[in-house]
């Protein structure tokens, strides 16, 4: 039976710091009665777990000792902490810290620098974290599109030259060095959209030769995605390093459906030796800049801004989340505004483009499509969103795959879900000692009720926080209470190391 589903949410504004939270944590404690879901897809088995320090001690049958802090996880379940492997919370971990909307969901690890745009240097953004460190740990990506402006300047609307890439792929081995677990691609967005595959090629060559990886936001998400598909594949073998396909999706009307085909260019791919995998977030909308639905960038052509607004299936469904000097139109509809102004929905369009810092989720997906990606082995649970994100999957990823998708429609059994959560984003990044309740372990960590934990963000509240996620640690200090933020800031800028293999 579930359990008091319909609760209210909590939004993040309404969410302070726990005043009474201890900020010197008990060396040592017990998790006691829980259901543990170990990270590896096995079945859930009782047990408890002790924790000293930040470490994982003792799994299985732990008896507490006399004077020692003692969790009674009865009814819930324990499981590794979420690690969320496309984040986007790279500024916000400066500004909040606390990571109230990633913790209350149970991420403990997150992966920014994504989408080919990362701090620069890293070196200097990583030094800052390790000086006012967050409640999570964090894992950096090396930006494609950073590395090419720092290389082209203004001068990127057009392929690189060889000295160009020369010394692009001289910059990606100094990020490599400065702590980056690879290299992450936005070619789909302005400056990555003018690279060639040669110029991508060469740097991921960079990443593979410092044992790292390639994420890829890739260069189609809508009717040519199986093209875009293929390159990123073909980056990857190419390259000779795991090549991530990152918010796996099919976002416009003329692919849905299509999500089998993409089944087979990646299972094609990974018999012939390529290492593919993807990740997704389970949400029907995606989020980006408007220019986006254009692909022959021509923003102000009537034609193609009609056949990009067709694409989507219309102006109804374009959501605006920023449009300068109209902050009244946002969270509305693009065809509302463009009634609002007086004016056709090609126009509303091409004004709202204008602003070069606008943003927009389409409405442009199924979900039959995020069924067959979600049920592949290969495919992990990641949010593609982050600390005051304007999408829902900011705040409410994690619980809603174990909420709607594991308890509600069965599309997947609760300890794969977990490992696609925990064990599979570890290894993918080559993370030794976390993703698995295991002695020797870091404890990361999250108790949750599988009976109630849901998302309560929306697409007009974004940073409602989900419930059901009793407890979370990070590195053994607390950092989620089931209502608020603990105190602890025990997150690490997580050292990458070279996967065994490589």
């Amino acid at each position: 039976m579930v359990r008091a589903r319909f609760v209210l949410p909590v939004v993040v504004a309404a969410v302070a710091l726990a005043a009474d939270a201890v900020s010197t944590q008990p060396r040592s404690f017990v998790v006691t009665g829980a259901r543990l879901a170990d990270g590896s897809g096995g079945e859930l088995r009782a047990g408890a777990v002790r924790v000293d320090g930040d470490t994982i001690v003792a799994v299985g049958d732990v008896t507490p000792r006399p004077g020692e802090t003692v969790i009674d996880g009865a009814g819930l379940v324990l499981a590794p902490g979420f690690i969320d492997i496309h984040n986007h919370s790279t500024d916000g971990l400066e500004k909040e810290p606390a990571a109230v909307t990633q913790v209350s969901q149970g991420i403990t690890t997150v992966a920014v620098g994504q989408d080919g745009s990362s701090p620069w240097p890293l070196a200097a953004y990583v030094q800052r974290l390790r000086t006012r460190p967050p409640a999570v740990n964090v894992v950096v990506f090396a930006g494609h599109a950073t590395i090419r402006r720092q290389v082209m300047g203004d001068d990127y609307k057009r392929p690189a030259r060889t000295a160009e890439i020369a010394r692009m792929k001289t910059l990606m081995t100094k990020a490599m060095g400065e702590g980056a677990f690879g290299l992450s691609s936005g070619l789909e967005y302005e400056v990555g959209s003018y690279s060639s595959v040669e110029e991508v090629v060469e740097m991921s060559r960079a990443a593979s030769e410092g044992g790292g990886m390639y994420i890829s936001h890739i260069r189609d998400e809508a009717d040519l995605s199986m093209d875009a598909i293929r390159e990123a594949i073909a980056i990857g073998e190419r390259g000779k390093l795991p090549v991530q396909i990152t918010h796996i999706k099919l976002g416009t009307v003329g692919v849905w459906g299509k999500a089998q085909e993409v089944v087979a260019l990646v299972q094609a791919a990974q018999k012939r030796g390529v290492d593919v995998t993807a990740d997704a977030y389970p949400y029907l909308a995606w989020q980006s800049t408007p220019r986006v639905l254009i692909p022959n960038k021509k923003y102000e052509d009537p034609a193609s801004v009609q056949r990009g607004l067709d694409d989507i299936g219309g102006a109804k469904n374009v959501q605006i989340t920023r449009w300068k000097g109209q902050e009244p139109f946002v969270g509305k509809r693009l065809d509302e505004a463009a009634r609002a102004l007086g004016v056709s929905d090609v126009e509303a369009y091409i004004r709202f483009q204008r602003d070069d810092d606008a943003g927009m989720i389409g409405h442009a997906m199924i979900e039959d499509d995020l069924r067959t990606f979600y049920q592949q082995p290969w495919v992990m649970v990641a949010s593609d969103g982050g600390i005051a994100n304007n999408h829902p999957r900011g705040a409410g990823t994690f619980p809603r795959v174990l909420g709607l998708y594991v308890r509600d429609k069965g599309w997947i059994a609760l300890p794969e879900a977990i490992r696609k959560m925990t064990a599979m984003p570890a290894a993918r990044l080559g993370l030794k000692d976390r993703g698995l309740l295991k002695t020797g372990m870091k404890a990361d960590l999250v108790l949750f009720d599988p009976a109630t934990v849901i998302d309560h963000s929306t697409f007009e509240q974004p940073r409602a926080l989900a419930t059901g996620i009793a407890k979370v640690w990070v590195n053994g200090g607390l950092v989620w209470t089931g209502a608020a933020a603990g105190a602890a800031r025990p997150g690490q800028v997580l050292a990458h190391s070279r996967p065994a293999g490589r």
